[in-house]
């Protein structure tokens, strides 16, 4: 009897396709996540270069930056307890949050029921496309200003352009603006961020420790977030979750992206408004 041919893939081939197939995608997943991580990180130099210009426009409504946070006394001490309206509520009507801003009652804390609404609004600005934390997390932001070019408290005294019930000014900033950074990116914390309101470390960061320092563990998901620490005065500095470094907004309005392993002295230098030293390197 004559059996009529069939074709058909052998064993051995099938296996050798599907081996091909899983060798193209293993190719091409990391080119897909670095074109989704360079999407986000054009997103969030937007967001940045967008908080820079609403900073812009106070300074010329008021020939002032806005105050850091704004308390009786300090130093400030990093618990829902004070004053504590900053400078990110400062700047909603110049960043078309007019109506936001509004609903703000100044005449209480930013802890304070009446706050409680605003406080729980998520700002679009205020959120890095990167960060698992803060993209629609109730309080959070992804971004910090700079209060000073050391690891230190929040207070009166401190060198950046960002901190206890202050008034700086453009002519205040002698090192220049283009080498003065204002704004950069911080890990928000949903568990015991104080949010976005509040004028302490959760947006107040400092260059005296380097970026990503306080980077969580497991940092590419949403299982851990950024260390707490026991010390209620400790500040911190600027971290991201984009790989080998951050964002940051400088005085000018320009966004540049900074290495984490940044040069510490020059690093520095960046976080001080009126050292009147010379780069200690290129940046």
């Amino acid at each position: 009897m004559k059996y009529k041919q069939r074709n058909a893939f052998t064993l051995v081939e099938l296996l050798v396709v599907i081996a091909i197939i899983g060798v193209l995608v293993a190719l091409l997943l990391p080119a897909v996540q670095a074109a989704r991580e360079a999407a986000r990180r054009m997103s969030c130099t937007n967001n940045l270069t967008q908080l820079a210009i609403a900073v812009q426009g106070y300074e010329s409504a008021f020939r002032v930056y806005p105050p850091g946070t704004i308390n009786e006394s300090g130093p400030i001490v990093n618990v829902a307890q004070g004053y504590h309206h900053n400078w990110l509520s400062k700047l909603l009507p110049y960043m078309e949050e007019q109506n936001t801003y509004q609903h703000i009652d100044f005449r209480v804390g930013v802890y304070d029921p009446k706050n409680e609404p605003v406080r729980a609004v998520t700002v679009s600005l205020h959120s890095c496309p990167s960060d698992p934390w803060a993209n629609g997390a109730k309080h959070a932001t992804s971004y910090a200003g700079l209060h000073h070019d050391q690891e230190s408290p929040i207070d009166t005294t401190n060198n950046g352009v960002f901190f206890l019930n202050t008034s700086v000014t453009y002519e205040d900033i002698s090192d220049g603006n283009s080498h003065t950074i204002f704004i950069g990116e911080n890990f928000s914390n949903r568990q015991q961020d104080l949010g976005w309101m509040s004028g302490t470390r959760w947006t107040l960061r400092n260059t005296g420790t380097p970026i990503n320092a306080d980077r969580p563990q497991n940092w590419g998901t949403t299982q851990n977030a950024a260390p707490a620490t026991s010390d209620p005065l400790a500040v911190g500095g600027f971290g991201s979750y984009h790989p080998g470094g951050g964002e940051f907004a400088f005085g000018d309005g320009h966004v540049g992206f900074l290495s984490e392993n940044i040069d510490a002295a020059t690093y520095q230098q960046l976080g001080h408004r009126a050292d009147g030293k010379l780069l200690a390197r290129d940046f």
